[in-house]
């Protein structure tokens, strides 16, 4: 993809799925990676996928430590961040606890809005035309039984994107969120059958995404082939969302 290399690029929730997916994306278009998840990973993992241009932040996006170890190397320079972290916490609206709510809100929303406000007053500062990219869901366009913490977790996301695009077009700051539907994520292919099947049953395309599929999303939007494109929500979803 044109204008990506060179880039530093930071991605939260980088150890496995969809975050190592994008990893391995951009490092073979040439950026140099700040990857960012919980410690479960060790540094030697992780170097020997990304010999050169990457550096390890082991780190709770939900707890200040965590933030001032993610902004500090932020101050050091950004063009892309892909707020990619997320977790669910599932239970129907009678049953959900304080702590599920709390959680997925701290995680999915409050770490995303945190760490976009970082990187745009860095990128700001700087004359930096970077790109901000935050990670939404399908369901957020028609709901999902059990996940009303999920659900109206990336439903924030997507109209927060569209504000934030609004507010940082003038700096040539791009802020744009990507929505997949079924991915095929090592957790998700460890599913039973009959589970995975009513997915791909329900999905046109008759198939699950792969986490590749993802990470080009976000590749092209980060990219100078999406220069005018600014407040979008791109659905990766083999069309699930027409049903």
């Amino acid at each position: 993809m044109k204008g990506l290399s060179g880039k530093k690029v930071f991605i939260t929730g980088a150890a496995a799925g969809i975050g190592r997916a994008t990893a391995e994306r951009f490092y073979q278009e040439g950026s140099s990676l700040v990857l960012i998840d919980m410690p479960t990973l060790e540094q030697s993992e992780l170097q020997a996928m990304f010999p050169e241009r990457m550096k390890y932040i082991q780190a709770d996006v939900t707890s200040k430590a965590g933030l001032d170890l993610i902004f500090a190397e932020m101050e050091q320079g950004i063009d892309v961040l892909i707020n990619n972290a997320g977790i669910t916490r599932d239970a129907t609206l009678l049953k959900m606890t304080d702590e599920q709510w709390d959680s997925v809100l701290a995680v999915n929303l409050t770490a995303v809005f945190k760490c976009a406000q970082k990187a745009a007053q860095v990128m700001k500062a700087a004359g930096t035309k970077g790109s901000i990219l935050n990670a939404a869901s399908v369901v957020a366009h028609y709901g999902n039984f059990g996940q009303s913490n999920y659900v109206a977790t990336k439903a924030a996301v997507i109209g927060m994107t569209k504000t934030m695009a609004k507010e940082l077009g003038r700096a040539g700051i791009r802020v744009n969120a990507v929505a997949p539907g079924f991915i095929g994520t090592p957790m998700v292919r460890k599913m039973p059958e009959k589970v995975i099947a009513m997915m791909e049953e329900k999905t046109p395309l008759t198939r699950l995404g792969e986490p590749h599929d993802i990470a080009s999303a976000y590749a092209f939007l980060a990219s100078d082939e999406a220069s005018f494109i600014t407040g979008t929500c791109l659905n990766v979803d083999g069309g699930i969302v027409l049903g």
